[in-house]
């Protein structure tokens, strides 16, 4: 007989693959793939597009080859380790003072772990309604293989009803977060001396224009009512947010460039397609300003990711299923992202639920509660016995 893992055995495993979204997840689903046809279970990949030597999405199916199953979906990308300060190796699982230490612990190998688990024992106790396992790459980067998944698995399997996204929530069901657009901006400008300035064009300054637009458009949303859903969220508006910048060659030049990201966390209801539509209005007319001075200076706008908000919907089977299990019937609303809404605008119903504190996840020394594993297998133990 192969060897069935533990969730914590699995979990140690999972850990020990340096999955930063930067480097490949190949040998973790190397080993995921692996492990499952040990116990007889078929699994499917999905290359990333652009990276299919590297990165791949791993899904498979146990149960009758029936729809009205339920998929367990997470991400194996992990954030970097890079200048934080570890008590241990990050990707050793470590145990100290009843928590588990180790990057992606909390976020969200704890949950892959119990997934792969949940279907090795759904192959042997057996089940009358199937289960699915959903593995996807490059979430730290903006939920970008969510996508791919979601629609391969739509493609390549019968259609699941119910659709669990684990990410970490203390096991309560969360029904509604925001989505996003982000953008990352290069602002071109035309170098002379500073004490000339206004026959050049500074791309940082004029850069700046662009950044306090966001301030300002932040301040405009905060004044405004929230409706009821805005309401559910923490700030209850779209926010829109700077977090790196760069550029300028000398404090007495004229800078050159400037880049810098923007990033819109749009609440349900809201349009990512309008956020997208002002932004590049204010970009454009930046520019006209700008080319008033050089023509030669412009600005160039990339779009890195969209991410579609997760609406909180009536008769919601996955969110239904998980009250059953969990016996939770809180109102949980999040102001970030997860996969769940891939999910849902590919037809299915989500729900995102998971063990561990999403506070916890990126943190030097990540951990999850070892007594959080365990309420997560007690979870998994009764999804189980309500798919059997």
């Amino acid at each position: 007989m192969p060897t069935r893992l533990s969730p914590r055995e699995i979990l140690a495993k999972l850990v020990s693959f340096p999955t930063v979204s930067r480097d490949p997840n190949l040998p973790l689903i190397d080993w995921v793939a692996e492990y499952l046809a040990s116990h007889g279970i078929e699994s499917q990949r999905h290359p990333k597009p652009e990276e299919p030597e590297t990165k791949a999405a791993l899904f498979a199916h146990v149960g009758p080859m029936v729809e009205g199953g339920v998929i367990l979906s997470g991400h194996t990308d992990v954030v970097p380790v890079d200048g934080q300060e570890w008590d241990s190796d990050p990707f050793t699982l470590t145990e100290r003072d009843g928590k588990l230490y180790g990057r992606g612990s909390t976020d969200m190998k704890a949950f892959d772990a119990l997934a792969v688990w949940a279907v090795v024992e759904a192959k042997y106790r057996g089940v009358t309604r199937p289960i699915q396992l959903g593995l996807s790459y490059d979430e730290e980067l903006g939920c970008m293989g969510g996508k791919d998944l979601a629609e391969a698995m739509l493609a390549g399997l019968p259609r699941a009803s119910s659709v669990i996204v684990g990410e970490p929530t203390m096991l309560k069901a969360v029904t509604g977060h925001k989505g996003g657009v982000n953008f990352w901006v290069h602002v071109h400008g035309v170098e002379v001396h500073s004490s000339i300035l206004h026959r050049g064009v500074s791309a940082i300054m004029w850069g700046a224009k662009l950044i306090e637009w966001a301030n300002e458009t932040n301040a405009a949303n905060a004044e405004k009512t929230p409706d009821a859903i805005a309401a559910l969220f923490d700030p209850p508006f779209t926010n829109v947010h700077v977090g790196q910048i760069r550029g300028g060659t000398a404090h007495n030049i004229t800078a050159k460039d400037c880049e810098f990201g923007v990033g819109f966390r749009v609440i349900p209801g809201e349009d990512s397609q309008m956020w997208r539509e002002r932004f590049l209005a204010k970009v454009a007319e930046l520019q006209a300003q700008m080319q008033a001075v050089c023509p030669e200076a412009w600005i160039e706008v990339r779009e890195m990711f969209e991410l579609p908000p997760l609406n909180p919907t009536e008769n919601n089977s996955a969110e239904e299923l998980v009250r059953q299990v969990t016996g939770d019937n809180g109102v949980m609303q999040v102001s970030y992202g997860t996969e769940a809404s891939h999910f849902q605008r590919t037809g299915y119903d989500a729900v995102v639920c998971g063990p561990g504190d999403i506070g916890i996840a990126h943190q030097p020394n990540e951990y999850i509660e070892i007594s959080q594993v365990d309420a997560g297998q007690a979870f998994i133990e009764k999804l189980l016995e309500r798919l059997a």
